[in-house]
């Protein structure tokens, strides 16, 4: 079973940027589909985007035009740059093959002031 573990995250101020990283145990190059969750207190785990061993990508309607889910299958590794940050976006941030299964990582706190 791939180990992913996420990195990036912070606390970023309304409006600013921060680029999430997902590097993986082994080749994600044979993996379909993967993807960036994220889980608010208090709130389920939701979908934020994912991408295709073709690059093809889906976003959730509340980041679109402002997350951008890519991978580097050289690397082992997925990125989610997130531009335009809001308050909203405030987070546990995780990344696991879609659809997900039950070997969830630390995942990486994302902070946004207002």
């Amino acid at each position: 079973q791939v180990q992913l573990v996420e990195s990036g995250g912070g606390l970023v101020q309304a409006g600013g940027s921060l680029r999430l990283s997902c590097t993986a145990s082994r080749s994600i190059a044979s993996i379909s589909w993967l993807a960036w969750y994220r889980q608010a207190p208090g709130k389920q785990r939701d979908l934020v985007a994912r991408i295709s061993s073709g690059g093809s990508t889906i976003y959730a309607d509340s980041v679109k035009g402002r997350f951008t889910v890519s991978r580097d299958n050289a690397k082992n590794t997925v990125y989610l740059q997130m531009n335009s940050l809001k308050p909203e976006d405030t987070a546990v941030y995780y990344c696991n093959i879609w659809p997900y299964n039950k070997y969830w990582g630390q995942g990486t706190q994302v902070t946004v002031s207002s």
